[in-house]
């Protein structure tokens, strides 16, 4: 019995290739993996003593030679093949043991090169994995060094025999091998694909390594796992959990909308979601402060939902969360003291994320019936000095910070939707309507005597004047909207006539 050894990831091989020698099998290997089991004490040949030719090409020719790939793809019940093995002084090769170059952590540092991603993609590896992958009823393939432990302990009893493992159990290491070259394969074609612009996309695939089970998911009939993105370090998926229950479902989705309400903005931000929507936010150089406004801007919604900061929690502020109950925090630090203070909530998770590695992906991706569909995310930065005032009434500063304000919140809220504003505080909202003046009372029903000198942000443009008219009655003073319809000259004559000043930004934030 011979068995193959090449691996970059060299966790547990020790003790993986003593079983094998242990167990009879003769041990072939290359470079630094024949280094590390020579060192162990084992005995080990070079591949370049088994095939007779040496490395070439500063190692990037180490395994692709006909004495290797024949040893590991002839079918050992073919007496045709066994033949020509022999006709080439050709042994067979009973185990593969093989991972790769680090291809995804070297394109993933800060400065990488080109030429630094070219010489970590793995061609030999890779390779002889497939090979070996193909001929699983012969040839045992590892790719997972969480594989080595129970192997080792079959092997310590039944060595390579044909029996010591089933079939079943040689077709799911090559299942396991192939989905290893498929993530391999999917993060090189990413990479070379780059930061994707424009309106056309190439052909697309998207890797993905799982992180774990979820107890459920939307709902408890629902199972449901946890996936990262191959090329991917960083996101609401990384997050440390610092404390509290594990994560559902349904709290990586509002976990990962809070982040990305609160990412959005430049200024200390405090968002409260239910539901993935913001019913409250806030920005304030003080983060108490923040916090205190985006929690009054929905009090009775607050309650079990998930709070998201982009600074640093501090003591105070933890202390301004007291009395109230929430399902997760989420933020890129907490302060010790603060800590301490959060942590007393015995089921609440208390999330860390690195602001660095925490950015949202340049694309959007929504699965639909038999395909997808791929847009550029909606991550527009825009600047209010360019929206154009078209009533007779100029916003003033306090109301263009409010309307840049209410404008940015809106593109995290389900279409239709309205946001009011006052004092960089989001006091009432409307979401998710099949038509927009419903929002717009929804937004004015929320936020009640606060409603009165605040402004109005539209997703969309206003189809109708009687969403102007409605706002003006309940005291909204200023709105942004797109513009663009056809009933665009009727909205603006209405917002002269009720004394609103109105400016269109010319963009549209719609989210189904």
């Amino acid at each position: 019995m011979k068995a193959l050894l090449s691996v970059y990831n060299k966790t547990g091989l020790t003790d993986l290739a003593r079983a094998l020698s242990d167990s009879g099998c003769d041990l072939v290997s290359t470079g630094g993996t024949a280094a590390t089991i020579a060192d162990a004490g084992l005995p080990v040949m070079q591949v370049a003593d088994l095939t007779g030719s040496p490395e070439i090409l500063d190692g990037r020719v180490k395994t692709l030679h006909p004495t290797v790939h024949g040893g590991i793809l002839a079918r050992r019940d073919l007496a045709s093949h066994k033949a020509e093995l022999d006709s080439h002084g050709i042994g067979t090769i009973d185990a593969v043991v093989g991972n790769l170059y680090p291809f995804v952590e070297t394109v993933s540092a800060d400065n990488v090169t080109l030429q630094d991603a070219l010489e970590n993609i793995d061609i030999g590896g890779p390779t002889m994995i497939r090979a070996a992958a193909k001929n699983f009823p012969s040839v045992l393939v590892l790719v997972d060094p969480a594989d080595y432990g129970w192997v080792s302990e079959r092997i310590a009893g039944h060595g390579l025999s044909e029996g010591a493992f089933s079939m079943d159990e040689r077709r799911e290491l090559a299942r396991k091998a192939f989905q290893h070259m498929a993530l391999y394969d999917t993060a090189v074609a990413r990479y070379l694909t780059g930061e994707i612009e424009g309106t056309s996309w190439p052909e697309l695939t998207f890797g993905y390594d799982r992180v774990a089970d979820l107890r459920y998911g939307e709902n408890p009939h629902q199972n449901a796992t946890l996936y990262a993105a191959s090329l991917s370090s960083g996101g609401i998926v990384r997050a440390e959990k610092l404390h509290g229950i594990d994560m559902s479902y349904t709290n990586y989705l509002d976990a990962d909308a809070a982040w990305r309400v609160v990412s959005d903005f430049a200024e200390p931000a405090v968002a409260v979601i239910k539901h993935t929507n913001p019913c409250g936010l806030a920005v304030h150089s003080d983060q108490p402060t923040a916090y205190q406004r985006a929690f009054e801007g929905d009090s009775v919604s607050a309650y079990g939902g998930i709070v998201g900061f982009n600074r640093p929690v501090t003591r105070e502020t933890a202390d301004a969360m007291r009395g109230v109950l929430y399902d997760q925090i989420v933020a890129p630090d907490y302060e010790e003291d603060a800590l301490k203070v959060l942590r007393r909530r015995r089921r609440t998770r208390i999330l860390r994320i690195d602001p660095e590695k925490g950015h949202a992906t340049h694309l959007d991706v929504r699965l639909v019936t038999g395909g997808a569909l791929v847009q550029a995310a909606d991550d527009l930065d825009e600047d209010p000095s360019a929206w154009q005032v078209v009533t007779e009434l100029s916003p003033t500063d306090d109301q263009l910070r409010d309307l840049a304000f209410a404008w940015r919140a809106a593109k995290h809220i389900k279409s239709n939707t309205i946001v009011l504003a006052k004092d960089a505080t989001l006091v009432g909202m409307g979401a998710g309507q099949p038509n927009r003046v419903t929002s717009v009372h929804l937004a004015l029903r929320i936020a009640g005597d606060k409603a009165k000198g605040s402004v109005l942000a539209s997703d969309a443009f206003f189809p109708f004047p009687d969403n102007i008219e409605m706002a003006a009655e309940g005291g909204v003073t200023a709105i942004a909207q797109p513009g663009g319809s056809i009933r665009d000259d009727e909205c603006i004559e209405a917002a002269n006539r009720l004394g609103i000043a109105m400016v269109t930004t010319g963009t549209r934030h719609f989210r189904h």
